[in-house]
């Protein structure tokens, strides 16, 4: 069972960790731009953020999940790390751009205010892991990028959340409020236990 579950997340993150290729592809009025007002479509700034938003946090999730094998770690230390440097980079740049994007969330306050606060987390968490490796704190960096990871994975959750909220309660708009702290704050308690096992482990 722990197995299977960790295959399906693995092929989850690497499924929606090619999503932002859709927007090379698809007709934009059928994507998440396709909600923006033209004011925001025009906002350079935004559009920007908008593209290394996805196409940074589609790479964190996209190598991301590789870190987590302890098999992975201990053979190829060496890759392990380049893989961490890369992933880290990529959500400091999309972290930073998705808060900026939720200033301008669908929904007004109640959305921006759950987007703005996984940014904020999402951040704080990589850079704190980054912190504990460098003092040699192993497991606290394991926990803090377990932490980190369940962030990224919003991106995964908001993608299976939101369509079926909107089918059960037929009201979009309300149900991308709700999936605004829906899609990160369950894998955050997740990883909270996650975490507890490995401190009871060690």
């Amino acid at each position: 069972m722990k197995k299977f579950l960790f295959v399906t997340f693995c092929i989850l993150a690497i499924l929606i960790g090619f999503y932002p290729l859709m927007y090379a592809f698809a007709d934009h009025k059928h994507t998440f731009l396709g909600s923006k007002t033209p004011e925001v479509l025009h906002n350079m700034l935004w559009k920007s953020a908008f593209y290394a938003h996805i196409i940074l946090g589609g790479l964190a999730l996209f190598i991301g999940w590789r870190q987590f094998g302890s098999n992975f770690r201990n053979r190829h230390l060496r890759l392990h790390r380049i893989i961490g440097k890369f992933y880290v980079i990529s959500v400091i740049i999309s972290s930073i751009a998705g808060i900026y994007m939720g200033f301008y969330a669908n929904g007004g306050f109640i959305s921006a205010a759950g987007f703005i606060s996984l940014g904020i987390i999402w951040l704080s968490t990589s850079l704190a892991a980054v912190v504990q490796i460098r003092k040699g704190r192993v497991i606290q960096h394991q926990q803090l990028m377990t932490y980190s990871y369940a962030c990224t994975f919003a991106a995964v959750m908001l993608r299976l959340w939101y369509p079926l909220l909107t089918a059960v309660t037929k009201d979009p708009a309300d149900s991308y409020l709700v999936v605004a702290w829906l899609c990160w704050i369950p894998n955050l308690i997740a990883a909270y236990f996650i975490n507890k096992r490995i401190s009871m482990s060690s």
